[in-house]
């Protein structure tokens, strides 16, 4: 029985002496094979994605590609065609000049891509029919997009609105709030 258990401890240890050599191994072999083509679509979809972002609205470089079909779907049952959602991001720029949204998380599974972004700035220029507040802001959101051929076929968008208005001194109190608080 001494023996027994003598080469069972032996086999044990030759077997995690001789793990890390097969997961080597294995993981050179797994490196050599070619990437699926669905990994390298949704690594190219995700960075079309962040291009809107990083390009699009912080730096005013709106070279995205979008389908002729394109779609956008904004709060509620609102729908945008491309042209309006270029003249919204633009709107966003000149309202805020210094505007800068960076992608915080971004997803992707077959064609489609979620971003979780966060954009900050000061209000010092008119657009999108906010006034000029000099006030800086930060506000967050997300954004879905699908994508066909690498190209936005269709986007569903939200942000804070609620509480941009409220940074920037744009909401009104309640009805029935009390003036004097």
């Amino acid at each position: 029985m001494l023996a027994q258990l003598r080469n069972a401890a032996i086999a044990a240890g030759l077997l995690v002496a001789l793990l890390p050599i097969a997961w080597a191994a294995h993981a050179a072999r797994e490196s050599s094979l070619p990437v699926r083509s669905n990994e390298d679509e949704s690594g190219r979809n995700k960075l079309v994605a962040r291009q809107v972002f990083e390009e699009g609205l912080s730096q005013g470089r709106f070279n995205v590609p979008y389908t002729d079909d394109f779609v956008g779907h904004g709060g509620g049952t609102k729908t945008f065609t491309h042209d309006a959602g270029m003249a919204e991001a633009r709107g966003w720029r000149m309202a805020f000049p210094d505007l800068k949204v960076s992608v915080d998380l971004i997803v992707a599974e077959h064609d489609l891509v979620a971003v979780r972004w966060t954009a900050r700035g000061t209000n010092s220029g008119v657009g999108n029919g906010i006034p000029a507040t000099g006030k800086q802001v930060q506000t967050s959101g997300t954004a879905i997009f699908r994508f066909v051929d690498g190209a936005i076929a269709e986007e569903w968008t939200a942000g804070d609105s609620l509480g941009l208005l409220k940074q920037l001194g744009l909401m009104p109190p309640p009805s029935g709030a009390s003036q004097n608080r």
